[in-house]
């Protein structure tokens, strides 16, 4: 499975909406098990069925995924973009893109009463791993307008703004 994931990072997500496989300790994986050794203990699943499903949702997921470059200039073009931050708060406190906002049960209630949300939402992590997961939650909770940064705010201090200040997690 360690290879499915690097290959397809939302693989585990894919897993759980369409067969509830990977999401908690009772349906979980390990990293050495093959895809195969999973679909076997999970009903027999067809392997290649599986495989189309994690191929689709990854597809999907880059249609989520917003470059640094492409986030800059939409922040030029449209002062509406709200880019919610899904990181720690000692790490939004130590590094952040101006006019980002941390994620929070407040902020949770205003992006889910927007409704279809007519103004872009980018989400923005660390690296761009969790943060499609968020994304991903909020299109699945009728939020149409989401989009993640691709490589997180890690990808844009290097892409976008160099003096931006980088870190490495434990």
């Amino acid at each position: 499975m360690s290879a499915v994931l690097e290959i397809f990072p939302g693989a585990q997500r894919a897993l759980f909406r369409r067969y509830h496989i990977g999401g908690c300790s009772s349906c979980g994986f390990q990293p050495d098990e093959t895809l195969a050794q999973v679909c076997a203990r999970n009903g027999n699943l067809d392997v290649a069925e599986v495989l189309a499903q994690i191929r689709s949702s990854h597809e999907q997921d880059a249609k989520i995924l917003i470059s640094p470059g492409e986030l800059a200039e939409l922040l030029q073009q449209d002062k509406s973009v709200k880019l919610v931050d899904v990181r720690s708060r000692e790490e939004f406190d130590a590094v952040r893109i101006e006019g980002s906002v941390l994620l929070s049960q407040d902020v949770m209630r205003e992006l889910m009463a927007s409704g279809s949300n007519p103004n872009p939402i980018v989400v923005v992590d660390h690296q761009g791993k969790n943060g499609l997961d968020a994304a991903a939650y909020f299109v699945g909770h009728g939020l149409q307008n989401v989009r993640c940064l691709r490589g997180g705010i890690d990808a844009w201090a290097q892409e976008v703004d160099s003096k931006m200040r980088r870190y490495k997690l434990g």
